[in-house]
């Protein structure tokens, strides 16, 4: 690494520094504990560091000290003598140098060290320090530090800088504190000599400055004639230029020893904080005094830092490197770094942290735009797709690469006598075609939506120009294909979408609240303008592609980012007309769901009575619906009345149906009356089964709005109880024809029956007389049983089933399965709606809860949710759920493969899986369910004892093995249940007639999850402070073992438990380990529990007892902390944390408010959103 010039002055004796750095690597080596001589200002200090020598090397943690004091003592010997001068009239209370024997001003060299090291104590014992302290405060303070910093500098620049003492000694003192093992020291003497080398290089530029405007002077002067020369003027030109010479090499020599000694080590120090001081700081050298710092040696460290593992240390790296690139004067020096880091910096645009995506992605714009082909298009092919990114910053950096790298330079603004010209539309055309190929022939993504949003902040005046869009799709002799007219039409509705809104698509982060009071202005001016274009030109555009439903239903969605009013402003009805006749044509021609709900939509938007057209958007839609509902009627009088219809017949009478459900979502159509009509013909299909699917599917939907419209009407005003009833009737009738069609051969026609079965069933639940409208309790439905058990048995059916593999996502069978999947979601959501909102008995949620592990991956979040609501509607009957759940999951194992060997299956690890996972679901709240767990552990217990082994056999009861996935549950108990229940499982043992020859092992096991050593969950109850008590002795006091007999039946728990006495931590802290093969040796020697030994009565009452277990697992007694080996307390704290980590999940269960204390929509969806569920 080429070195900084050094001092070489004749004139004056250099400084220590000064020597340092002209000896190059000598007087700086590559090791960490490298820095740099302090000098010292007489023998006297000298000395005194010489004499205390001994006691300051005794401290073997004093790093920089000892550095220091080698320094002082090499240096010693080579510093000549200096003389104090003497002041006249000292001031009061200091002191003069008058010889040996007196006092010197200066204080000793002990000082220094004895304040290092006592903050060097103090900062050892508490890890926090100014720097990383939290608080505005202190942030504040590390500012006004550097400022401090910069100031010194800036006040010293022309007398105390050049000294020779004063910054030497602080040189030395931040280069030795630079190397100390105290993290406080390191990281502030580092930002301190950091901020000391940049204030230098501002005054070695202010240096360089002065000297070139000197030599241009002397130039100047010598350049004149004899006559006019003044040799007074050349001469103290010469002493200015040699004065300003021997300062700049005193500054050189200063900043040789910062970099050499503290750049050179901390820019790869283990802290980041300090790695990214080094590389902010070396990049504002290089922008600022570039003809030193702007070279390989240098830029070296910033191309190997980009590989740097910290976020923050990577971004400073960038930011360094866009301030280089962004100057046309200095990527020429840049050359050869740039193909060297090229690959690396490309790579950073996939960086995983988006902010460093992002500056990666800005500084690849910046070389792109100042080094010309040095960006291949290999390179520029691995940045392209990062315009779909979903962060909208990281894909608008990279739409502005892409538009400089394809669109720029084919569609750039020439500019003529300094100002810019109107882009023609020659290169607006231009424009267009670039974009249409690069999204047709990339083939990245399937919607521009996105793309429009990453062009958008850089070329939006040209995404803006829809004369150009529009021109372009209504050329008759245009060489558009077909795939290329639908993205254009795309193009212009994302654009209209995006300049009308203002924000961007579906699924892309973006970290703005708001718009600005000047965006929201563009925003309305662009809103009129592309209102009044787009006008006159929609119903050219529809009469155009009217045929090709995917290039229609876009363009009808462009109504909704219109403004409206426009129309009676401008005086533009008679487009209005047009526009009406032209969405008539384009309904009756087209039957796709997309078609239809775009036109009903743009229909609804224009039925407002408060514009002045309404009459005359009304009276078109009276005559659609006339038109439709005739042709209904005439095709579903022939399909009643013949027994066969052709396929032309069917599809016409479909298409009709789906015509009329569509505007039947977004229009009142009540009074064309068609409710009966369809449930005639549901009736039929119900009773024949001869009507087909492709009819049956409209026609349910029909019936379900009209059910819904009529409740709207009814909800409005005071309705008479006759209404109300015949509401009921309706809707009673079409519950049956849905719970019908629940059995039907076609899983169409079951999906969409369940959907709109479970929609009627949530809302005309209870739910509907809160608010204030008790006038509609008449209406409220109950389900009957039947009716439960088919919904539950259509969800066991439909959906918990396994689905084959998914690919990669991309083929149309990994498609359709996303779709197939999203179907399930929704049923679920639909079915687990109707639980929470009381409609379904809340026993029916075991069904769902039991599949909660099994299918954690397809529906985990919204059985989970379910799960939470569940619990705060009532606690204790879901913990009666996730038992029932167990049992169910346990009976059906047991009836498929039977009692033997049934704990070895892999269904039966399943189960214990999901048994775990509902143990977590209790959360760290152990005091609130205590009653809860003992209750669930006890129906646990009487549960695997409910059937008793066969007579005469000595095999285990067949529900025996329940007792392991009960053992889940353990770690959720405090140690005074615990004793409980195994006194309560005891007893249960004990009414057993047959004595097993061998203890059973889930017996073995259920017990040992009950031992007091197991319990490493046991905490404090939350919320409930320890208290220290004083242990008293009397008789108030019981033994462990008296409890009595009705106690331990009804388990009752009133008590709140003490406070554990000894835990994992302070096991740690306090106890000595042994090691692990002596507590083997030892531990052969004690009790086992073998399969082969037999368990009599006495043997077994005392094996359930917890002192047997206490005894088995801690033989020593009270030396509890002897016993534990470093292997088993890693085990506690890794369980520990795993249940804290996974209890973290359910801890948020009690901040939500109960469903049943918010209204129902009348309107709402089956489909479950978490945010509103």
């Amino acid at each position: 690494m080429p070195t900084l010039r050094s001092s070489s002055s004749p004139s004056r004796v250099s400084s220590p520094l000064r020597r340092t750095a002209g000896g190059g690597q000598r007087g700086f080596s590559a090791s960490s504990s490298s820095s740099v001589s302090v000098p010292y200002g007489d023998r006297d200090s000298d000395q005194a560091s010489q004499g205390d020598s001994d006691s300051l090397s005794a401290d073997e943690g004093s790093d920089f000290e000892e550095h220091l004091r080698r320094n002082v003592k090499k240096r010693a010997a080579k510093r000549p003598l200096k003389t104090t001068p003497v002041a006249k009239h000292p001031k009061k209370g200091s002191q003069m140098v008058c010889g040996h024997g007196q006092k010197d001003s200066e204080p000793p060299a002990i000082d220094l060290f004895d304040a290092v090291k006592a903050a060097k104590s103090d900062m050892q014992d508490s890890g926090d320090y100014p720097l990383t302290a939290p608080g505005p405060s202190w942030k504040k303070f590390q500012g006004s530090f550097c400022e401090f910093v910069k100031t010194l500098v800036y006040q010293c620049q022309y007398s105390l800088l050049y000294d020779g003492f004063p910054m030497d000694n602080l040189i030395s003192l931040l280069t030795g504190l630079s190397d100390s093992q105290v993290r406080a020291f390191r990281h502030t003497s580092t930002l301190a000599a950091m901020k000391l080398m940049t204030s230098l290089v501002r005054v070695a530029l202010q240096l360089s400055l002065h000297k070139d405007n000197n030599q241009r002077q002397y130039e100047a002067e010598r350049n004149k004639g004899p006559g006019q020369r003044a040799p007074e003027r050349l001469e103290s030109l010469l002493e200015k230029r040699k004065e300003l010479q021997e300062h700049q090499e005193e500054i050189e020599g200063m900043m040789n020893a910062l970099f050499r000694g503290v750049f050179v080590h901390r820019y790869r120090d283990v802290l980041p904080e300090i790695r990214a001081i080094c590389i902010e700081e070396i990049g504002s050298w290089m922008q600022s005094y570039s003809t030193s710092f702007l070279t390989d040696s240098y830029l070296k460290y910033i191309g190997w830092t980009l590989h740097d593992k910290h976020r923050e240390v990577r971004l400073k790296c960038l930011k360094a490197l866009k301030g280089l690139y962004s100057s046309q004067d200095l990527t020429a020096r840049l050359e050869l770094f740039t193909s060297r880091f090229k690959d690396r910096m490309v790579s950073m645009a996939m960086d995983r942290e988006y902010d460093v995506a992002v500056e990666a992605v800005k500084l690849l714009t910046l070389i792109l735009k100042n080094m010309e082909g040095v960006l291949t298009d290999a390179d520029c092919v691995g940045i392209y797709p990062v315009v779909y990114a979903s962060n909208r910053a990281l894909a608008s950096a990279a739409g502005e690469f892409l538009y400089w790298k394809l669109f720029y330079p084919e569609c750039e603004t020439r500019t003529v006598g300094g100002r810019e010209r109107r882009r023609s539309p020659r290169a607006q055309r231009t424009f267009f075609h670039l974009l249409l190929s690069f999204f047709v022939e990339s083939e990245l993504h399937d919607h521009a939506a996105y793309l429009v949003d990453s062009l958008w902040d850089c070329a939006g005046s040209q995404l803006k120009d829809w004369e150009s869009l529009t021109s372009l799709l209504l050329e008759k002799d245009q060489n558009l294909g077909d795939v290329q007219e639908s993205t254009l039409i795309e193009i212009l509705v994302s654009s209209v979408r995006q300049a009308s809104e203002g924000h961007p698509p579906v699924g892309r982060i973006t970290g703005r609240k708001g718009l600005t009071p000047k965006e929201r202005k563009i925003q309305a001016d662009d809103r009129v303008k592309l209102t009044e274009h787009l006008i006159p030109l929609l119903p050219q555009l529809l009469a155009k592609f009217s045929a090709d439903a995917e290039k229609v239903a876009p363009l009808l969605q462009l109504l909704k980012y219109f403004d409206l009013n426009i129309y009676c402003t401008r005086r533009l009805e008679k487009h209005l007309e047009l526009f009406l006749q032209q969405l008539q044509e384009v309904v009756v021609k087209h039957a796709e769901p997309a078609v239809l709900e775009a036109g009903a939509h743009a229909l609804y938007l224009l039925c407002n009575p408060e514009f002045t057209f309404f009459s005359r958007v009304d009276f078109a839609r009276s005559q659609l619906m006339d038109l439709l509902t005739d042709r209904f009627q005439q095709e579903l009088e022939e399909l009643l009345q013949s027994s066969f219809l052709d396929e032309d017949e069917v599809y016409s009478l479909a298409a009709t149906l789906k015509r009329l459900s569509a505007f039947y979502n977004a229009h009142d159509l009540s009074r064309w009356e068609l409710y009966e009509p369809c449930c005639r013909l549901l009736q039929k299909a119900v009773d024949t089964g001869e009507v087909p699917h492709q009819v049956i599917l409209p026609a349910l939907t029909l019936v379900y709005f009209s059910i819904l419209w009529t409740l709207t009407h009814l909800s409005g005003s005071g309705a008479s109880q006759k209404q109300l009833l015949s509401l009921k009737g309706r809707m009673v009738a079409f519950c049956e024809l849905c719970q019908s069609c629940l059995s039907d051969v076609d899983s169409e026609i079951q999906e969409q029956a369940f959907v709109l079965l479970s929609d009627l069933l949530l809302i005309f639940s209870p739910q509907m007389i809160v608010g204030g409208r008790d006038f509609l309790r008449p209406l409220v439905f109950f389900p009957e049983a039947t009716l439960q058990s088919e919904l539950a048995s259509f969800l066991m059916d439909h959906v918990f089933i396994q689905p084959g593999e998914l690919g990669s996502g991309h083929s149309q069978e990994d498609h359709l399965q996303i779709e197939q999947l999203h179907q399930r979601r929704r049923l679920l959501a639909g079915f687990c709606k109707l639980l929470l909102y009381g409609v379904l008995d809340m026993d029916a949620a075991s069904d769902v809860f039991k599949h909660y592990s099994k299918f954690y991956k397809d529906y985990g979040d919204i059985i989970k949710e379910t799960l939470t609501r569940v619990r705060q509607i009532d606690r204790s009957h879901c913990s009666q759920i996730l038992l029932l759940s167990l049992k169910q999951l346990y009976t059906e194992l047991l009836q498929e493969q039977g009692p033997q060997g049934l704990n070895e299956l892999p269904a039966f690890g399943e189960m214990r899986d999901l048994a775990r996972r509902f143990a977590l679901s209790f959360g760290p709240q152990q005091l609130q369910n205590r009653d809860l767990v003992v209750t669930l552990h006890k129906e646990g217990i009487k549960f695997s004892l409910s059937e008793p082994p066969p007579p005469g056999s000595s095999s285990q009861p067949p529900n025996l093995a329940f007792l392991e996935l009960l053992s889940e549950f353990s770690p959720r108990l405090f140690h005074q249940d615990k004793q409980l229940l195994l006194s309560y499982l005891e007893k249960c043992l004990q009414r057993i007639s047959q004595s097993p020859a061998c203890p059973w092992g889930p017996v073995t096991t259920y017990c040992h999850s009950l031992s007091p050593v197991e319990n490493t969950a046991e905490t404090s109850p939350q919320g409930c402070p320890r208290y220290k008590k004083r242990r008293t002795e009397g008789p108030a006091r019981r033994e462990r073992g008296d409890v009595s007999s009705s106690q331990e039946e009804s388990l009752q728990l009133n008590s709140i438990p003490p406070t554990p006495t000894l835990t994992s931590t302070g096991i740690k802290r306090r106890q000595p380990l042994r090691g692990l093969e002596e507590v083997e040796e030892e531990g052969r020697s004690e009790p086992e529990l073998t399969q082969g030994q037999p368990l009599s009565g006495n043997q077994r009452s005392r094996f359930s007892s917890p002192q047997h277990f206490q005894t088995l697992l801690n033989p020593s007694g009270p030396g509890l902390g002897n016993r534990l080996t470093r292997l088993s307390l890693m085990e506690e704290d890794e369980e520990e944390l795993e249940i804290h980590e996974l209890s973290e999940e359910w801890q948020e269960t009690d901040k939500h408010t109960s469903p049943s204390e918010h209204g129902l929509d009348l309107l709402d969806s089956t489909e479950l959103n978490l945010e509103d569920f």
